[in-house]
């Protein structure tokens, strides 16, 4: 858990680290709710930011997509959503220090929300998935629109391949391990496997 402002980088720090998407979690203000650093560089390969478009990101979290979807290009915007207020006000904190002003949060819950938001050019789902939540951002998502969504329990892999059916798109779980010390030797912990699903809206 990364709650230790006086160790997080300074601007000046950031900026070494260049705007591609993929920033270490320890970038990031958090309470172990992130999309990690791997999973969060795979879901802006399909994201693709550009510049001046707008992003959902529903499930805020620590707001590190909407945080590193702004950075990547010329004024590229977020909106995030957290029923969390908790959360949302530490998804402030790291939005402030970082792209101060282009992200806009709201809280609550997202089926009750998206409909009041002006339509975006990406949607990322990170949390809360259901049905009802994708549908409600497939059907606001502009024509040429990207979305990514993400899973990690049966339920949601299961949802996600309905949609994998119905609309095409990629489908993939993202297994990733990290060396650690085991003693003194290394081995290898893998993360939770992530399911994640990705299309274009052609129409």
């Amino acid at each position: 858990m990364t709650d230790r402002t006086s160790e997080l980088p300074t601007s000046d720090e950031l900026a070494t680290l260049g705007t591609t998407p993929g920033l270490p979690d320890e970038a990031f203000e958090h309470d172990g709710l992130i999309t990690k650093r791997h999973v969060r560089a795979s879901a802006f390969a399909f994201l693709r930011p550009a510049a001046g478009e707008l992003l959902w990101d529903v499930g805020l979290g620590s707001g590190a997509m909407a945080i590193e979807w702004c950075r990547a290009a010329p004024g590229a915007s977020a909106i995030g959503l957290e029923r969390k207020a908790e959360r949302a006000e530490r998804a402030r904190r790291n939005i402030e220090r970082m792209v101060p002003g282009r992200v806009r949060i709201v809280i609550g819950e997202a089926s009750r929300a998206l409909a009041e938001l002006p339509a975006p050019d990406a949607v990322f789902l990170g949390g809360g998935v259901t049905d009802g939540v994708l549908d409600d951002c497939w059907a606001a998502l502009k024509p040429g629109g990207r979305i990514v969504a993400h899973g990690v329990t049966l339920d949601t892999e299961t949802l996600l391949a309905g949609w994998y059916r119905a609309h095409g798109g990629s489908l993939s779980r993202l297994l990733v391990e990290n060396v650690e010390q085991l003693g003194r030797f290394l081995s290898w912990t893998p993360a939770r496997a992530v399911t994640q699903w990705a299309c274009v809206k052609d129409r």
